[in-house]
């Protein structure tokens, strides 16, 4: 177990060579797909200052991106050791600008405000589905491992989590699912439960900006709260924006690990 990462639901890893070439690879192959019109107009989002960028890294199942090795380094090896050697997807890279957020195309005012208040504090995987937006288990990662590709000042809309959330989120999911079969939990509406939980998270959790530059690596339990800050002022990040690849791989089948797993 990663010291520290079973009570807090993160941990961060230092630089490590091996993860900086990995990263200077991925940056390269990411820059042609983040530049392609097509990508762009389905990711580039909140006037311009957030490239999502889900899908976007063109790498293979072991995190191979032309150009580089596989992918390498003490997080993602902890992230193997404690949850198996999940192929990886097609990885994220989410890309933040100066004058981050802005309203997302569609975004009420209430979700903007939460974006600015609450980082747009999130558990990944709880899709919203249909035209109430109902909050359903939908992918059901394993883990999130976040490696930087760019330079960044602390400042330039770092991760943040909130400490210890991830049990608050479990106890609760844990309640809401109680007695439906695993198989059956993404058509199960978790909406209220999923807000009352997160209110719970933001009284009693603190919240940890997680800044990292190209080379380090943060993993992040899957179940826990966590977000995007808003662009601070004087942050400086390279002209290519603040950077960073996200491989969230799904567990093997709808059993019962999303809830029950480390």
């Amino acid at each position: 177990m990663v010291e520290g990462f079973a009570a807090r639901g993160w941990a961060k890893f230092a630089y490590e060579a091996g993860v900086a070439h990995w990263a200077a690879a991925a940056r390269n192959v990411a820059l042609t797909r983040i530049a392609d019109p097509a990508h762009k107009a389905e990711w580039l989002e909140c006037e311009g200052t957030w490239f999502i960028g889900v899908a976007t890294l063109p790498n293979g199942p072991d995190g191979a991106v032309d150009g580089g090795a596989a992918l390498n380094g003490a997080g993602y090896a902890a992230a193997r050791a404690l949850y198996g050697d999940l192929t990886l997807h097609a990885g994220q890279v989410s890309v933040v600008y100066p004058g981050y957020p802005r309203p997302r195309r569609g975004e009420s005012e209430a979700a903007f405000a939460y974006r600015m208040r609450r980082d747009a504090a999130h558990v990944d995987g709880l899709l919203a589905v249909g035209d109430t937006r109902a909050r359903m288990l939908k992918e059901r990662h394993a883990y999130i491992l976040g490696l930087p590709l760019s330079e960044a000042s602390a400042e330039a809309s770092p991760l943040v989590v909130w400490e210890g959330s991830h049990e608050i989120m479990r106890a609760a999911f844990s309640k809401a699912l109680h007695g439906i079969a695993p198989q059956d939990w993404g058509e199960v509406d978790l909406t209220e439960i999923y807000k009352v939980a997160r209110r719970d998270v933001f009284a009693r959790c603190p919240r940890v900006p997680v800044p990292a530059r190209p080379g380090e690596a943060t993993l992040i339990h899957r179940l826990a709260v966590h977000g995007v800050a808003p662009w601070g002022e004087g942050a400086e990040a390279s002209t290519d924006g603040r950077m960073i690849a996200y491989f969230r791989p799904e567990f093997n089948g709808n059993g019962p690990d999303w809830v029950n797993a480390p």
